[in-house]
């Protein structure tokens, strides 16, 4: 190892509560700024973020619905039912500015990863800087696949569920854009949070909080658990439970087999 990253290894473990304090500050304002102007380019290009991407799912033509189709004709996909209004004076000011930090929060997911891996490295050894490196790349390839499924795979069908329930022809929908941007927001960004179980899971078995076998024993608990977080992100319709659980079932075995590696690494 050169001097210089000597010098800087014994100055990081010299620093105080309050030097780590300033540091943790300095990479959350970085994170912090990344997000912003992200979002910066969301609102610049609200015509492709807001018409193309969020109201996407909203046409029949969506590539989602087209699938559906091309598979079977009976899954064809009708003319929605629902318009999408706006009832406050100021409400599309901030919902635009809600969408442009939302998609700008997704956007710059990687950077605020790596912002705090960043706080976190130097408290790791060399060995172990090396292994985590992977962490940044791991962590944003679930948040962005946990995205991508509950954009194309839960928003789609759940909404044209929700857009097609009919309990009395008297009754038109009509949904607030408050509404629609909270359903789209829930089902996205929720659902990339939910599919970093894995990962949560990794450090819980290097800290030895758990595993692998406490995860087989008490399986059928996080399978209610699981059921329990389905009914919570998604709408009250069966087939978009289902989708959600899969996926996490999937995770969550593949959790176990994560925890059991790190328990042959450390030799237990």
């Amino acid at each position: 190892m050169a001097l210089d990253q000597i010098d800087i290894d014994e100055n990081e473990k010299n620093m105080s509560f309050f030097d780590h304090i300033d540091e943790l500050r300095a990479h959350i304002i970085r994170a912090l700024i990344a997000v912003v102007l992200c979002s910066v380019l969301a609102f610049i290009f609200k015509s492709f973020f807001i018409d193309v991407v969020l109201f996407g799912p909203k046409s029949k033509d969506f590539i989602t619905y087209k699938i559906m189709c091309s598979i079977s004709k009976s899954a064809c996909v009708e003319d929605f039912t629902f318009k999408i209004i706006n009832t406050d004076v100021t409400g599309q000011f901030i919902m635009h500015l809600m969408i442009a930090f939302v998609t700008g929060l997704i956007l710059a997911f990687p950077y605020v990863i790596y912002e705090f891996w960043k706080f976190f490295k130097p408290a790791l050894k060399e060995s172990e800087r090396k292994k985590t490196t992977g962490i940044i790349f791991t962590s944003s390839l679930l948040f962005l696949m946990g995205v991508l499924f509950g954009y194309f795979i839960l928003t789609p069908i759940s909404m044209y569920f929700m857009a097609s329930y009919n309990i009395s022809d008297e009754i038109n929908n009509t949904w607030t854009i408050q509404s629609y941007i909270s359903f789209i927001t829930m089902l996205t960004v929720a659902t990339g949070i939910i599919f970093e179980l894995p990962l949560v899971m990794y450090f819980l078995a290097k800290l030895g909080i758990i595993n692998s076998a406490f995860l087989k024993k008490y399986r059928r608990y996080a399978v209610l658990a699981i059921l329990v977080v389905a009914a919570i992100v998604t709408p009250p319709d069966v087939g978009s439970q289902v989708l959600v659980c899969i996926p996490l079932l999937i995770l969550y075995e593949v959790g176990i087999v994560i925890t059991k590696r790190v328990e042959k690494k450390a030799g237990i």
